[in-house]
């Protein structure tokens, strides 16, 4: 298992590769039903202008995953390009590409009936019913960068989970539920998620354990989602384990369908959510969907914070000052004095730091507008929205 987890998940690398995963939810702009999924991935380009995969979630969310790039600015833009190119595609079907973290839309069904889904699906329904929820209204933005060189991993590691809180905190935009109530929440996104089997949402990161024997410990201590009882390469169905059942405890103990096997440990990865999610990079997934004008900014900010060796001097004291305060960025968002101290600290450092890594003007313009916007007021984009909730006529 240590050596799995030294190898697979956390091998050094600092190549300064920058990856960009974007949810949309998908909403018809008119009374008309919305496509059937067939006919959305019919209409979008293969390849995207920028190369990036094109998925759909249980609720229909369209994801966009871009490629490992060569860095920040190669790839917000291809990204930019891929977003683009969506769009367009999709605007003569009557469907747009709403950046929210929740959507609000009223109930959605399941749209996809793949064995994963289904399984999944099952196993939240036995405890944690917000599962539904997660599967079909949420929408993330996730930045992806390198585990770091070898001396730098475990320090990496820890900035990683101590910028969390403030990216939560700045990017909330999801102040409503399913059903367009207010929640008390300014990112319900990340509270649906955190609410959620926490032994596969929780994050990773303790305190005097080094980066590989903390993820070696969640692997073991995560309870079971699924067993495949002819493999989870084949696909063909799953059976939803037992309850409270730990990866350890089947190592240790088996089960009815058997033993699990290396395939079964690198399945079981992939069904554990932690905000900061070690996969030989490292994918933060705490942010909240964004408008397209400020999707970049979370993602230029992330990486000049952990890829910039100018910056980690400049914000560790004020993240070690927020660490750990996650339910507080998703309850109050930049409302929190301290959180937007920190929040202040990291957009300082990364204005100065962008040009250094070659970002563009409309980069940099991007990270400075959301910061007088935001930032210098205490406020985060579900402020706004909650404000146009009031503002608007009854």
């Amino acid at each position: 298992m240590a050596g799995f987890v030294a190898s697979e998940v956390f091998a050094p690398d600092a190549s300064g590769r920058v990856g960009i995963e974007l949810e949309w939810v998908t909403a018809p702009t008119g009374d008309a039903a919305p496509p059937s999924l067939e006919a959305l991935r019919a209409a979008l380009p293969d390849p995207l202008p920028g190369a990036s995969r094109v998925t759909f979630e249980p609720g229909g969310q369209l994801e966009l995953s871009g490629p490992a790039a060569d860095g920040l600015p190669a790839a917000i833009a291809a990204m930019t390009a891929d977003v683009v190119a969506a769009r367009q595609a999709l605007a003569p079907l009557g469907v747009t590409l709403i950046g929210t973290g929740l959507d609000t839309g009223g109930g959605r069904d399941r749209v996809l009936d793949a064995p994963r889904y289904r399984a999944m699906e099952e196993y939240f329904d036995t405890h944690w019913p917000a599962g539904r929820t997660m599967m079909r209204h949420t929408a993330s933005i996730q930045v992806n960068v390198d585990i770091g060189s070898e001396g730098d991993v475990a320090s990496r590691w820890a900035r990683a989970h101590a910028l969390g809180p403030v990216l939560v905190a700045a990017f909330a935009n999801s102040p409503f539920d399913e059903r367009g109530r207010a929640t008390g929440w300014c990112s319900t996104r990340f509270h649906v998620w955190d609410g959620i089997d926490p032994s596969r949402t929780g994050a990773v990161h303790r305190d005097g354990l080094d980066p590989c024997a903390a993820f070696t410990q969640y692997l073991l201590d995560a309870r079971v989602m699924m067993i495949w009882p002819r493999g989870p390469d084949l696909d063909d169905h799953a059976v939803v384990a037992r309850p409270h059942l730990t990866f350890g405890e089947w190592i240790d103990a088996g089960h009815d369908l058997g033993y699990p096997t290396a395939a079964d440990l690198a399945y079981h990865l992939t069904t554990l959510f932690p905000p900061v999610r070690p996969r030989g990079w490292l994918e933060l997934r705490m942010i909240d969907s964004l408008p397209a004008e400020w999707w970049p900014v979370p993602v230029a900010v992330t990486a000049a914070v952990l890829d910039d060796p100018g910056v980690a001097a400049r914000v560790d004291a004020a993240l070690e000052a927020t660490r750990g305060e996650w339910s507080a960025a998703a309850r109050n968002g930049l409302a929190d004095r301290a959180l937007q101290q920190a929040a202040a600290v990291c957009f300082d450092a990364a204005h100065d730091a962008l040009p250094r890594m070659g970002a563009n003007d409309a980069t940099v313009a991007a990270v400075d507008e959301f910061r007088r916007r935001y930032v210098d007021r205490g406020r985060s984009p579900a402020h706004d929205r909650l404000d146009e909730r009031i503002a608007a006529p009854a």
